[in-house]
This record gives structure tokens, C-alpha cells and sequence, in this order.
């Protein structure tokens, strides 16, 4: 489907917390010359919690940081952003990106990680010093929940930071920028489409032409990333070639999402099928990169229509990758589908929802609430190829949807789109075909923050 680039990603998870937990580690008095690590931990579940580290420069800027802790046997380090991980037993030791290791004396920067297991982080160091600049001090609060013999009161926060909705960008377009998106709306978190072979086969360009190193896409990272941004990167979509079929081994399509993750500095991977694909060596090589690495997947998918949900394939695609082990975000294209409603945003609901109980029988062990967590929706904005129109009406009632049910992830096709320079007019690249005001899907789509 041209012109329709759709996508999310972000990692969710199980989320069954009966306790939610605050630790904060501060520097004693008079360590204010010496760089100093606090960590926070923002969400807790049952079998893990999501957590950050605020690393803060002394009196002297630093170049970049290396921050390394332990954890207790039986808790291990999941997905994590805006650092490097690199682990020896029950030893963790993140380093800076190219991007944020720069910290000028006073300021501030950070990183976020998952944690499988309960246990905190403890022996902390910071380029070799403690965290604390010579002794921790250490401030926790506590909240507990009620419980009795009939109910049980649950937190359901998901392991994903930062990302609730991240609308796709055409990265091969020269306008608009993340940065220019994000200053005048304050949406950070972007799906960059798409990242394809190109003509040498098994390697990975933007639009299979651009090479991973542009100096205009990767600036415009970086600007993102200092706005306290981050991206997600879309490979597959409506046209080839593919990287998950040019790669001929699951080893070569590790190596070549590494390549393109670490060029942008992302650990968020959405993988658009638009087209068949050897999914069974696809399916390995994700298992295998989310192994190793924390990377938090996502599989956009077609939807053939509202009662019905997703097509046989996609289906067939998320059974194998249930068989494997991947954890995956489930992000149906709520566009182009069939349907005999007359409101299209109600029928893009029920396109979600017929795909949620498409979910329920793949993953038949997981509760409502975890699969809510598991799905994503991306409609198109605008005028779509099959004569439906998606308006700021059926944004905001995909908005309060999504708020209510509490699912992993919104997006749309897409940012480029978002303006209404074309009221009237045909499917353009550039225009939503409707009356509009700048970014105004944009704003709407910021809304969704359950």
C-alpha cells in the first residue's frame, strides 16, 4: 500500500504489580565537584520494574560516562535506551552514546533499562567512582496496594519509557525534522520509515538508497535525542527490498538490524509486512537480537477488516513468533481494510479490537490487560486509498479508546502528511487531503498517555 507508512513499536509486557517502589541514591554533602548517578525506578510488575539513572556532572563537563552496577541473582537487565550495555554474570555496565556523552559541569543526562527480576541495583560506579561521590544515601517510598479475597488491585504500567505515541516519518523526505516536529508540539518519539537493502543486498539504507551515515538524518537524530527525544526504526513497508528477504540467514539479518539500530541509536525495532516474508528465519534472527540486546519489537500488520481483524498471514507470522519466545508489540495498519460501518473511526476501533481477540488465541496464557499492553493501532490521517476519510473526530475518539483501554502504543501515517496544505485535493505524500491546521493530528494523537 504506497504512501501509507504506518507504525509503532515499543516493547510491553506483562504488568501485574502489587508494589510499586521509589529508590533514589543522592551524593552526601560536599561531593558537588564530583559527577554523581541517581537512580529512580519509574514503574514496577509482578516479575520485573522499568528503571533510570540521572547521571549529573560535577564542576568538571564530562566527555562521556561509563556507569556499572550489580544485580542479585535472578535479575537481569531487559530493554534499555540511550546507552550501551555490556554484561559479565550479574555485572551491568552501560556507556554513553555519540549523543549524550557530552554533559557540561551542572548538567544532566540519562539512560532507562527493564529489569527481569525484582532485585535493585547495588555497587554502583560512575567512570569508576561511586554514584553517590563517596557513600550512597538512600530515600524509598513505598505504596501498597489492597487486596482482599474477591478482588486484587493492580498497577499496569508498561515497561516501554517514554513512548505512548510515535507517528511515522517518511526519513527519506527532507521535510519536515524530527527536531521542527518536536519544537512545535512537543512530540519526541518518532517511527523513522523505512530501512531496506540496498543495491549490494543484505545491508541496510534508508528507502534501500540513502546510506545510514547521512549527515541530515543523523543531525536531526541527535537534535531529537537533546530535545530528550528517541526513534524507532521501521524497516519492511510498502515497497522492497526488504531486508528480512535479501538477507539470506537470521545471522546476516541480526548483523543488519544491529547495523541500522546502532546508526540512529535505538533499541526500538518495527518490522512492516506488507509482503511475504521468510518469517521463520525472521522470527530467529528478532529472538536472537532481542536476546541479546533488550530490543523492543513491534510487527505492523495488514488488517483485511473490522469483524475480522488481521489477514491469515499476519497471523500466521505472530503464531511462529509465540512459538519462538519473541515478545512483540502487535501493531495492526488500521487503513485500507474493509468495512460496512459508516463511521471509520469506529470501524478502526473495532479492526483493533477483532485484533486483540486474534491476540487472545496466540497467546492464550496472557490476561486482557496484557494483551491490551501488547497492541498498538496505527490508522492513516486523512484521506486513504480506499475513499475513507480519517478525521480530527476519529482521532480523538481513537484517543479516548486507547486511554481507556490502556494499550501499548499509538501512530499514523504520517507526520509529512499532518497539515492541510491540500484540503480537497487527491492522496498526497505531503498533505492529508483535509482541512486542517498544522501538526494538528499530531497534537491530538500526543494526547494518548495511559
Amino acid at each position: 500500500m504506497s504512501n501509507k507508512r504506518k507504525g509503532l513499536a515499543a516493547l510491553a509486557a506483562g504488568v501485574t504489580a502489587v508494589l510499586a517502589t521509589g529508590l533514589v541514591l543522592t551524593a552526601p554533602a560536599g561531593a558537588a565537584a564530583s559527577p554523581t548517578a541517581a537512580f529512580t525506578q519509574e514503574a514496577t510488575w509482578g516479575s520485573g520494574y522499568q528503571g533510570k539513572y540521572t547521571i549529573t556532572a560535577g564542576s568538571s563537563a564530562l566527555t562521556s560516562w561509563k556507569l556499572e552496577f550489580d544485580l542479585p541473582a535472578g535479575s537481569k537487565p531487559g530493554s534499555y535506551w540511550d546507552a550501551t550495555l555490556t554484561s559479565s554474570g550479574d555485572h551491568h555496565t552501560f556507556s554513553s552514546r555519540e549523543y549524550n556523552g557530552s554533559v557540561a559541569a551542572g548538567a544532566s543526562t540519562s539512560f532507562g533499562f527493564l529489569v527481569n527480576g525484582t532485585g535493585l541495583p547495588s555497587n554502583c560506579k560512575l567512570n569508576g567512582q561511586p554514584c553517590a561521590g563517596g557513600g550512597q544515601t538512600t530515600t524509598t517510598t513505598t505504596t501498597t496496594t489492597t487486596t482482599s479475597t474477591t478482588t486484587t488491585t493492580t498497577t499496569d504500567n508498561p515497561p516501554t519509557g517514554s513512548i505512548k505515541s510515535a507517528p511515522y516519518v517518511d526519513i527519506t523526505m527532507p521535510t519536515p525534522s524530527l527536531e521542527s516536529v518536536a519544537r512545535a508540539t512537543g512530540q519526541k518519539v518518532f517511527t523513522l520509515a523505512f530501512a531496506l537493502a540496498d543495491s549490494s543486498g543484505c545491508n541496510p539504507a534508508w528507502g534501500g538508497t540513502i546510506p545510514l551515515n547521512d549527515s541530515r538524518i543523523i543531525n536531526d537524530v541527535k537534535a531529537l535525542k537533546a530535545l530528550g527525544g528517541d526513534v524507532i526504526v521501521a524497516t519492511g513497508g510498502a515497497a522492497g527490498p526488504y531486508l528480512e528477504y535479501t538477507c539470506s540467514t537470521a545471522d546476516a539479518l541480526v548483523g543488519a538490524y544491529k547495523k541500522v539500530l546502532d546508526a540512529v541509536g535505538s533499541n526500538h525495532l518495527d518490522v512492516d509486512v506488507e509482503a511475504s516474508i521468510p518469517h521463520d528465519l525472521v522470527n530467529t534472527a528478532l529472538k536472537k537480537l532481542q536476546t541479546e540486546r533488550g530490543t523492543a519489537i513491534s510487527y505492523t500488520m495488514r488488517v483485511q477488516g473490522d469483524d475480522y481483524g488481521m489477514d491469515p498471514y499476519s497471523v500466521q507470522i505472530l503464531q511462529n513468533a509465540a512459538a519462538k519466545g519473541l515478545t512483540v508489540l502487535v501493531n495492526p495498519m488500521t487503513m485500507e481494510f474493509g468495512s460496512s460501518r459508516a463511521d471509520w473511526g469506529d470501524a478502526v476501533i473495532a479492526a483493533a479490537e477483532a485484533s486483540l481477540r486474534q491476540m487472545k488465541q496466540i497467546w492464550p496464557g496472557k490476561s486482557d490487560a496484557e494483551l491490551k499492553r501488547l497492541l498498538g493501532v496505527t490508522p492513516m490521517i486523512g484521506r486513504n486509498f480506499n475513499g475513507k476519510i480519517f478525521t480530527q473526530a476519529h482521532a480523538n475518539k481513537l484517543v479516548s479508546w486507547a486511554n481507556s483501554n490502556r494499550i501499548g502504543l499509538l501512530g499514523f501515517w504520517s507526520v509529512g502528511r499532518d497539515n492541510g496544505s491540500c484540503p480537497g485535493g487527491g492522496i498526497s505524500p505531503t498533505c492529508s487531503s483535509i482541512a486542517q491546521s498544522q501538526y494538528e493530528f499530531t497534537n491530538i494523537f500526543k494526547g494518548f498517555t495511559a
